[in-house]
C-alpha cells in the first residue's frame, strides 16, 4: 500500500478523519469518524467503496478528545499496514490575521493559535487538541494547519471592518468569514469544469447545518455573510444568524441572561430549530405539515435571498450562483425557492436538471449560470498538506 496523507477535522463532540494516497491523485483510502465524544462514543470507518471496515462503541463518557485521537491513530495504523503516513492535515477554524495560508505546525505556531481561542472558543480548542496528541505520540510526523478563515484574507479592508473604535479593530474585532476551505474547493473544482465562470462574479452558497454565502470575483473572496464568528449571517440549523445587537441587550436586561446563556441561545437553540420548534434538519421540516415548519423554511430562504442581493451589489453584478453543502447539494426545493426569488438577477433554473441536482442546473437561456457542486473540505486539506508538509516548520 502506498504512503498516505491523514486529515483530521475535530469538533466539539466528534473527530472526522480521512486517509488519502500520497500521490498526485490523492485517492481516498478510508474515511470515518468518532462521534458522541463525552456521551456515547462510537467509531465507524468506511473504505473507498463505502464499505464498513471498522466499527466500535464505548461506554458513555469513556473517551475524551485525547483518547479519541489515540484511537484514530491505532485504527489508522491497522488499516494501512506497512504504509507510511506522510503527514497529517488539520482543519483549524481560526487563523486570525497572521495565518492567511496553511502552515507547518510546531509548539510556537500552536501557541499562537491558542491565543486565538477567544475569537473561536467553541471550535479552536477542539481543533488543536489532536495536534498536541499526535505531536507527543509521533513527534517527527509533519502536521499542517489549514484555516477556515484563510480564503477570506483577500477581502478588501472595508469588507472586513466594523464601525467600532479603532482600538477594537486592532484587538482583532473584525469580519473574518468562515467555510473558507469549502469555498476554496468549489473555486478549484469550477476551474476544472467551467473555467470561464470561475473567473467571473460568483456567489457560492454553502448551505447546511452551518450556512453562509461568499462573494467571489476572479477566484478570490471579496465578501461573506459570516463575520467575527460563525454565528453571523444566514439563519442556520441551530444558529440565529445576523441579529440586532439591541436584542442581546434586551435579553440581558429583561431576561437576566448572561454571556453563556446568550451563547447557548444563538448557537444551539435558534435557527431552523428555534423557529420551527421541531427540528434543525431541513428534511424533517420539509416532511412536516406544521405551519411553524413552513415558516422556518420561508425565513431560511428569505435570509439567503436578501444576502445574495447584498453580495451581488458587492460584486457589481452576478454571473453565477453555486450551491453546495448538505442542503445546497441535496434539497432541490431549497434551490428552486432561492432561484425563484432571484429572477430579478436573471437567474432561471432548468426544473429537470435541478431535480437531478448534479452539475449545471440553470436553464439554457438563464442570464446567471447555476451549478450544484459537492464540496470536499477534507480533500482540500489533503492537497494543502501535501504541498506544505515539506516546507520548514512555521512556513
Amino acid at each position: 500500500m502506498s504512503d498516505c496523507v491523514a486529515v483530521l477535522n475535530a469538533g466539539s463532540s466528534s473527530i472526522k478523519f480521512a486517509l488519502y494516497r500520497a500521490d498526485q491523485g490523492l485517492g481516498l483510502m478510508f474515511r470515518g469518524q468518532i462521534e458522541g465524544i463525552g456521551t456515547k462514543p462510537r467509531l465507524r470507518v468506511l473504505d473507498d467503496g463505502r464499505r464498513t471496515v471498522a466499527e466500535r462503541s464505548w461506554e458513555p463518557a469513556a473517551l475524551d478528545h485525547r483518547a479519541a485521537t489515540e484511537e484514530i491513530l491505532r485504527t489508522g495504523r491497522s488499516l494501512i499496514g506497512d504504509a507510511r503516513i506522510h503527514a497529517v492535515g488539520h482543519r483549524v477554524v481560526h487563523g486570525g490575521t497572521d495565518f492567511g495560508a496553511p502552515v507547518r505546525l510546531d509548539a510556537q505556531v500552536v501557541a499562537a493559535l491558542e491565543r486565538l481561542i477567544p475569537l473561536a472558543p467553541l471550535h479552536q480548542p477542539h481543533n488543536l487538541a489532536p495536534v498536541k496528541v499526535i505531536a507527543q505520540a509521533v513527534p517527527n510526523l509533519p502536521q499542517v494547519a489549514c484555516f477556515d478563515t484563510a480564503f477570506h484574507r483577500s477581502q478588501p479592508v472595508l469588507a472586513q471592518s466594523f464601525a467600532l473604535p479603532r482600538k477594537f479593530t486592532a484587538e482583532g474585532v473584525r469580519r473574518y468569514g468562515f467555510h473558507g476551505l469549502s469555498y476554496e474547493f468549489i473555486v478549484a473544482r469550477l476551474r476544472e469544469i467551467d473555467p470561464g465562470l470561475a473567473a467571473s462574479r460568483l456567489v457560492i452558497a454553502h448551505l447546511g447545518n452551518g450556512a453562509s454565502l461568499c462573494a467571489v470575483k476572479n477566484g478570490r473572496s471579496v465578501a461573506s455573510t459570516m463575520g467575527f464568528t460563525a454565528v453571523d449571517g444566514l439563519m442556520m440549523g441551530t444558529r440565529c444568524g445576523a441579529i440586532d445587537p439591541g436584542v442581546i441587550l434586551y435579553l440581558m436586561d429583561n431576561h437576566g441572561m448572561d454571556a453563556r446563556a446568550i451563547e447557548a441561545l444563538i448557537y444551539s437553540k435558534s435557527g431552523l430549530l428555534g423557529v420551527s420548534g421541531l427540528s434543525s434538519d431541513m428534511r424533517t421540516l420539509r416532511q412536516s405539515a406544521a405551519p411553524e415548519a413552513r415558516e422556518a423554511i420561508d425565513l431560511f430562504i428569505y435570509r439567503i435571498v436578501r444576502e445574495i442581493g447584498s453580495l451581488a451589489a458587492a460584486l457589481g453584478g452576478l454571473d453565477g450562483l453555486i450551491f453546495t453543502g448538505g442542503i445546497g447539494e441535496n434539497d432541490a426545493a431549497t434551490r428552486a425557492e432561492v432561484a425563484g426569488q432571484c429572477r430579478w438577477l436573471g437567474l432561471a433554473l432548468d426544473d429537470e436538471r435541478n431535480a437531478a441536482g448534479d452539475g449545471r442546473i440553470s436553464a439554457p437561456d438563464s442570464g446567471v449560470a447555476s451549478w450544484v457542486i459537492p464540496t470536499d473540505e477534507e480533500r482540500m486539506i489533503a492537497r494543502h498538506t501535501m504541498a506544505t508538509a515539506t516546507r520548514p516548520v512555521g512556513a
